[in-house]
């Protein structure tokens, strides 16, 4: 094969397509669907078409993707490896699609076979293989890597069934299998030949060698087979490819013959069944004792399986793992995979026979840890029951490095037994566990926020004291979005508009969108970006009519929160709000009220029976809000069921109020916010996460900012979290609370919705009642701005034109050149250093 990958054409706006590339790639698909397929064109259903036009494109993409690796493993180049239990892609198949500049030529030789592209695009389910921003973050990154041709692999599980289908039926959450891989994959090629034993249970034994130096063996009681199918993923342009590697499980005896011969079917079957329960389904309900041990077992399956790989691979090209850190760097996404520490610890000291020093040392200048949370409680941690039976070994090292890592700590405050016991690995306090995100910060060289003032409360909050212990080890790399999903493919009308107005470097270069501001008061720029706005919120109009039997009015004012249901992202106090607005328009519907279309959309966790609440109270409300003719359609809500990144990519372009409205203190980061800022929604929100970089960027007056700041929060909180003093002082939030919890909108079981009524009386823990005026305030204020068009359409056109630096582009040069210390399209950062470990555990 050559080395030489044939150039990809992109062509500029308005360009003819090529005849030839035309011909060319109608006779692929066709030869794809007769040879791959085994159907006629005249016999082919929509998927055949779809899984054809895949395979042709596929073909396309691996010659890219495998001269991308042999030319990476040819300079010796050193490579990424992203740990991640989420990786939520999405539809593939138009992504690759744009990114490799075949959209056009693929589109019109669909249509002249007689198939619509938008028809097949359908076709594609969304591989939702995860729960929401960390797992779009990590799609993000691996395209950005990818674009930057930073030689990566991306490690997770291929989940049979991705994050769960939602229902809505009396508007109830129901969840359903979500069975994306139904008509199969035609992206991921699986490598039968990659193969990794993945251990657990058992018991440790310590030996002497010849030598007389100490060695633990390992003899666990159960084994199971990790199985590789890569993906690849194509950076901008198709002029580099990266693989995602996912994980499948199975049992390496999958049918017990002499059992199924005595009659015993299902016993026969039964150690099958349990390997495979692992990558069955992602984040099983971990309420029950049996679904936390198939999430450890789940965490240290890809884990394992991932560090096996990675090490191979090195041993490969480099023959020895000396250099392990200087050719490789591992990124931990989240606590999920924090037991790589262990992991690589057990394959250096006990497969390879390193010494336990220069294992540490290499251990922790390969790893580092990405935290997303600043909640307590999402910081994981495990019984040491439960990880003692699963996991003896890795409990074994755990131990150890926590005995240095605590010499450490009374080195550096003598006799202090509280400092000790905040930094340990181990939570001695209420039944011993051991605490995953000390472990992860304790193994690592770099540990980043995902954003600035997230970054900055790790230093003082969660790891205030391993921050003193280990000084310099936090870092921030504020998150970023690949704005070729999220504005090239997602909104083509104003992607086009962008072309004509800053010229086709934009494409490239998201800098190029600065161009903008000279235009943002140009009263026919400003009509040529409300038609593209329209256009989109036509779309989305049409969708909710389609799914809902909802009718709204594009010309109305769409305000629009997306994202996972959680009581601090406060999609409650988005609804109280609403019942607040429409007590007033009731109260008073001679009034020019500014028409505004509620648009929710999200998932709440399977266990989360809170949450599911309040999409019910969402449901209830639009039920009554959408049928009141006193209204007459001057609001509406409405609640999308099963929010993916497909429906992200039809919502996100239609929306002109973005709501970031969380408590303050409690969002790391965020990319939804971004996402819709770059698609020219103003963010109504709270100073939490990267809404404090987005205002900095777009202008405090481009921004609606709302409600108490992080400190006031913990003041709040110090003083209580009875609400009843805010809420007597608030006639409007009081009567909100007194319908929703007097069954106003539940008059079939009038006391559904009293526990709600109840937590923001006297349990406001986040903040729900202490904000609201402050948030009603911020919603008037935006209805005035609504009304004064060019002023609306001028911060409209900012936000879009200031969203550069949240390209994760951006982001990710932070990563390779600060924390990686890798090459960027071939360029070695500018002060290349490799990473040490920080003095810590020996």
């Amino acid at each position: 094969m050559s080395d030489q990958t044939p150039p990809v054409h992109f062509p500029a706006l308005g360009e003819p397509i090529d005849e030839l590339a035309l011909a060319e790639i109608k006779g692929a698909i066709l030869a794809k669907l007769r040879l791959a397929i085994g159907k006629d064109a005249g016999m082919a259903t929509r998927h055949d078409w779809y899984k054809a036009a895949a395979l042709a494109l596929r073909d396309r993409i691996v010659h890219h993707w495998l001269t991308a690796e042999k030319k990476s493993y040819d300079a010796g180049r050193k490579r990424v490896y992203y740990l991640s239990l989420e990786f939520l892609i999405g539809r593939l198949f138009t992504d690759a699609l744009n990114n490799m500049g075949l959209l056009p030529v693929f589109e019109a030789a669909l249509g002249d076979l007689g198939v619509a592209l938008s028809d097949l695009r359908k076709c594609e389910p969304d591989a939702a293989l995860g729960n929401g921003g960390l797992g779009r973050l990590a799609a993000c990154f691996m395209e950005s890597m990818a674009t930057l041709a930073i030689p990566a692999i991306g490690y997770g599980i291929r989940y049979d069934f991705g994050l769960f289908r939602q229902i809505i039926a009396q508007g109830w959450q129901h969840e359903y299998p979500d069975e994306w891989l139904g008509f199969g994959n035609p992206w991921e090629f699986q490598r039968p030949a990659v193969i990794h034993h993945i251990h657990f249970g058992g018991g440790v034994e310590r030996v002497t060698d010849a030598k007389g130096r100490e060695r633990v063996i390992w003899h666990p009681a159960e084994t199971i087979q990790a199985v590789a199918y890569d993906t690849p993923i194509v950076g901008w342009r198709g002029q580099h490819v990266n693989a995602l590697r996912l994980w499948s499980a199975r049992s390496p005896d999958p049918l017990k013959l002499d059992v199924f011969n005595t009659g015993d079917y299902l016993g026969a079957v039964a150690e099958e069944a349990r390997a495979e329960s692992i990558c069955k389904f992602l984040y099983p309900n971990d309420e029950s004792p049996a679904g936390r041990e198939l999430r450890l077992r789940q965490e240290y399956f890809f884990v394992s399986a991932s560090l096996q790989d990675l090490v191979d691979r090195h041993l490969a090209s480099d023959g020895q793992l000396r250099s392990l850190a200087t050719k490789a760097a591992v990124q931990l996404n989240d606590t999920h995979p924090s037991l790589a520490v262990t992991e690589l610890m057990r394959i250096l000291v006990d497969l390879h026979n390193f010494r336990w020093d220069e294992a540490w040392q290499i251990t922790v200048a390969t790893l580092s840890y990405t935290n997303h949370t600043l909640l307590p409680e999402a910081l994981e941690t495990w019984p040491i029951e439960l990880f003692e039976r699963l996991l003896p070994r890795h409990l074994d090292i755990i131990y150890r490095i926590n005995v240095a890592h605590l010499a450490l700590a009374e080195q550096h405050c003598p006799g202090d037994i509280d400092f000790r016991a905040s930094v340990s690995l181990i939570d001695e306090r209420s039944g011993r566990k051991v605490r995953m995100g000390q472990l992860a910060f304790v193994g690592s060289h770099r540990i980043n926020g995902v954003s600035a003032m997230h970054s900055d409360l790790m230093k003082e909050t969660v790891f205030h004291d391993l921050n003193h212990l280990y000084p310099g080890r936090i870092t921030n790399k504020t998150n970023g979005i690949t704005f070729r999903r999220w504005l090239t493919l997602a909104n083509p009308k104003l992607t086009d508009l962008l072309r004509q107005t800053c010229g086709e470097a934009v494409l490239d270069d998201p800098s190029q969108l600065s161009l903008l501001e000279a235009r943002a008061s140009d009263a026919v720029f400003q009509q040529q970006f409300r038609a593209v706005k329209y256009h989109n919120k036509i779309a989305l109009a049409r969708l909710i009519g389609e799914r809902l039997n909802v009718r709204v009015d594009p010309a109305a004012l769409f305000d629009v929160q997306i994202k996972r249901i959680h009581e601090y992202k406060r999609q409650l106090l988005n609804i109280i709000e609403a019942v607040a607005l429409y007590q007033a328009i009731r109260d008073e519907p001679q009034r020019d009220w500014v028409p505004r279309v509620k648009i929710f959309a999200g998932k709440a966790a399977a266990s989360y029976r809170y949450a599911k609440l309040i999409i019910k109270l969402i449901n209830d409300v639009a039920e009554i809000v959408n049928n009141d003719p006193v209204v007459a359609g001057r609001l509406k809500i409405v609640f999308l069921a099963d929010y993916n990144v497909s429906l992200a990519e039809i919502i996100i372009p239609a929306a002109d109020i973005s709501e970031q409205i969380s408590t303050a203190g409690m969002e790391a980061s965020g990319t939804g916010n971004m996402k819709l800022a770059l698609n020219g929604a103003l963010t109504i929100g709270t100073l939490d996460g990267a809404n404090i970089e987005i205002r900095d960027h777009v202008g405090a007056e481009n921004i609606a900012i709302f409600g108490m700041e992080a400190m006031d929060v913990v003041v709040r909180r110090k003083q209580g979290l009875d609400a009843t003093d805010v809420i007597r002082r608030s006639p409007q939030l009081s009567r909100a609370i007194n319908a929703i919890g007097g069954g106003e909108f539940s008059p079939d079981d009038p006391g559904r919705f009293e526990s709600i009524a109840h937590a923001l009386r006297y349990l406001d823990h986040y903040m729900v009642s202490a904000d609201f005026d402050s948030y009603y305030e911020a919603q008037r204020g935006i209805d005035a701005r609504w009304q004064v068009v060019p002023a609306w359409t001028r911060a409209s056109i900012l936000n879009v034109a200031r969203m550069a630096w949240f390209s994760s582009d951006r982001t990710i040069r932070e990563y390779a050149e600060e924390i990686w210390n890798v090459p960027v399209n071939g360029t070695q950062p500018a002060a290349l250093h490799e990473p040490t470990a920080q003095r810590g555990t020996r």
